[in-house]
């Protein structure tokens, strides 16, 4: 059997989860009322449930993300919410809490979330023992890592492909905690890493003012789909829950249309599509085109560039062109003819800070703004609001998606029958009482029939091949055969819902032994049942969750595969031949805040410090 290869779209909201099915998604996952990683993208069990039927209609999946650390007082609701979740069909849920594999459940599939700081093979073969049926991966894995854990544990594997980074291994962040309490685990992050600082060394020189030192790029491999996917990923997810919805059309469309190239190629012969349908674009996606700080592949090819996206944290956008010169009133750009009124344009200026300006009228490649700024000739501009695309993708009707129908109308004893069949086998049909009287002249209609039957119109459905088997030229008012069409269709809609399987997998609890026998800290253990949980696969020593015990100005606030050294040329493993080494240790300041970096060359990570932190700086062995 053919392996199923799945794109996964976010979901703020339900019409986001609409329109990412109708852009081409296999699957969307979207927050439940509590308790997911997005504290301000929470939806009620109505709207998810009218997501679910929207969604099956499709055989696609819909996900709910129940991705936060519990609290003792939260473990109750959060039961009882998951009860309300399977009685509507949602076909699995995303966790981090490991308290949810303690509760009594209903027999409802469990996703580890990348929350859960997936990226060490033998844990990820613990959770597939535990019951989990998929595993989604840490960002900051290359694909040897990937074909390693695939190859040890045979479990789902699903892996971002576009969006933003946590620049830390995520679950692990606890800036935004130890900041203003407001904490990542929890669902409220601050996002500290894309503030600007000073960075500042040993000798207690300023090295670099003012820079987003902590902000990157946005992630996108999906030029790496074939690579990933012989790796042994099934599911490539989109990252975006707080996203607008030209984010998630144009990101879905860009994928649905990448994926389908490597499945009707290459890739056809072991992999298929996940879910129903076939989708239609009036515009042309371009990941440059909505929201995206420039892109990298991040460590999936192992480390060889550069990640940070240090002059801003904003949408940078699609680049244009250089600023060639200024007019009186109006910029004259390179490739200047693209740009459009209302466009926005970003570029950074000469304190290295991104700075802007609004397009009110383009015209002969010209572009006057609303407020004439000085910019530099030679300074490269992008546009990180298209206006024109925008208006496009805002349609309702620039993604649609349909199922294939073929449709057979026959006579029978009493009259006649239509028969619908779609691309998945289901079989609709509808019988009409009617007298049979033959055509005027005996001329065949069949030509008129074809038309009004293949009129599918909002339906979900085209009548792709449409066959007419009368034995007479029989005459029957357009009015009955569009009658016939329309219940014949919402009939299919039913048969279709009614014959989609919500898969069940009913938890069983195990006592395999967990890899470590002492956790601290960053297992973000919270609650009772998580410690109970862990306590019964062998493990002796728990430490508090961080958001339970830390002491202000001595914790490690954060462990990351991004590092400041190598961003600046002075790593010694990478750039053996730099001139001069940093005088550690390296100190992060923005205003009142201050942290210190801490650098572990073996395993190749960098760690944040609270100011107090005391800590030994680790001699490399790279000379």
């Amino acid at each position: 059997m053919k392996k199923k290869i799945e794109i996964l779209a976010p979901a703020k909201d339900l019409i986001h989860g609409m329109a990412a099915i109708n852009a081409g998604a296999d699957a969307v996952y979207i927050g439940a009322p509590q308790f997911g990683a997005r504290s301000n993208a929470t939806n009620s069990i109505e709207d998810v449930a009218e997501l679910v039927k929207y969604a099956h209609l499709f055989n696609a999946q819909v996900f709910v993300v129940i991705n936060t650390i519990l609290y003792d007082n939260e473990l109750e609701t959060c039961r009882q919410m998951i009860w309300k979740l399977y009685d509507i069909g949602v076909d699995a849920l995303i966790v981090q809490d490991m308290s949810i594999m303690e509760m009594e459940l209903p027999p409802i599939v469990l996703h580890a979330s990348t929350q859960a700081n997936n990226r060490d093979a033998h844990k990820i073969k613990f959770l597939k023992d535990a019951g989990m049926k998929r595993v989604v991966l840490a960002r900051e894995l290359n694909l040897h890592q990937i074909k390693e854990i695939s190859e040890t544990s045979d479990v789902e594997l699903e892996f971002f492909v576009t969006g933003a980074l946590c620049v830390s291994f995520s679950g692990n962040c606890y800036m935004s905690v130890a900041n203003g309490e407001r904490s990542a685990n929890r669902g409220s992050c601050a996002q500290n890493c894309r503030l600007p600082y000073n960075l500042i060394d040993g000798h207690g020189e300023t090295l670099i003012k003012n820079s987003h030192l902590l902000s990157i790029k946005d992630f996108d491999v999906s030029d790496q789909i074939p690579n990933l996917i012989e790796a042994g990923i099934c599911s490539f997810k989109i990252e975006g829950r707080l996203k607008d919805i030209v984010y998630v059309k144009n990101n879905v469309s860009y994928l649905r249309q990448k994926l389908d190239a490597f499945l009707e190629g290459e890739g056809g012969n072991n992999y298929t599509k996940a879910s129903s349908g076939k989708c239609s674009y009036t515009f042309d996606s371009a990941l440059n085109k909505s929201f995206n700080r420039g892109y990298t592949d991040y460590f999936v090819n192992e480390r060889h560039q550069s990640i940070g996206s240090w002059e801003s944290p904003k949408s940078k956008g699609q680049y244009i062109g250089k600023l060639i010169k200024t007019t009186a009133n109006a910029y004259e750009i390179e490739n200047g003819e693209l740009l459009n009124n209302g466009d926005g344009l970003c570029f950074i200026n000469e304190n290295n800070e991104a700075d802007g300006i609004y397009v009110n009228k383009a015209e002969n490649g010209l572009a006057f703004p609303n407020v004439l700024k000085e910019i530099k000739p030679g300074t490269f501009i992008y546009r990180n609001n298209d206006a024109a695309f925008i208006k496009i993708v805002e349609r309702e009707d620039s993604a649609v998606r349909k199922i294939s129908t073929n449709l057979l109308l026959s006579e029978n004893e009493n009259g006649f029958e239509l028969i619908a069949t779609d691309e998945d086998g289901n079989v609709s049909s509808v019988n009409l009482v009617h007298p049979k009287e033959r055509t005027k002249n005996n001329e065949s209609i069949e030509d008129n029939f074809k038309i009004n039957l293949a009129k599918t119109g909002f339906t979900p459905y085209t009548a792709d091949e449409i066959t007419i088997l009368f034995s007479e030229n029989w005459f029957l008012p357009i009015s009955k055969i569009n009658e016939m069409r329309r219940t014949v269709f919402e009939q299919l809609s039913e048969i279709r819902l009614a014959n989609y399987k919500v898969k069940e997998h009913q938890l069983v609890k195990t006592t395999h032994p967990y890899p470590e026998t002492k956790l601290d800290f960053m297992y973000n253990v919270s609650n009772k049942l998580a410690r109970k949980f862990y306590e019964r696969h062998g493990v002796t020593e728990i430490e508090k969750a961080f958001e339970l015990q830390w002491e202000p100005g001595k914790s490690r606030v954060m462990t990351t595969k991004y590092c400041i050294k190598y961003e600046l040329e002075k790593c010694p493993k990478y750039h053996p031949n730099m001139d001069g080494r940093l005088k550690e240790p390296l100190v992060l300041k923005q205003g009142e805040l201050e942290y210190k970096l801490k650098f572990n060359c073996k395993p190749c990570e960098m760690e944040i410090w609270e100011k107090d932190a005391e800590f030994e700086i680790e001699e490399d062995h790279f000379h």
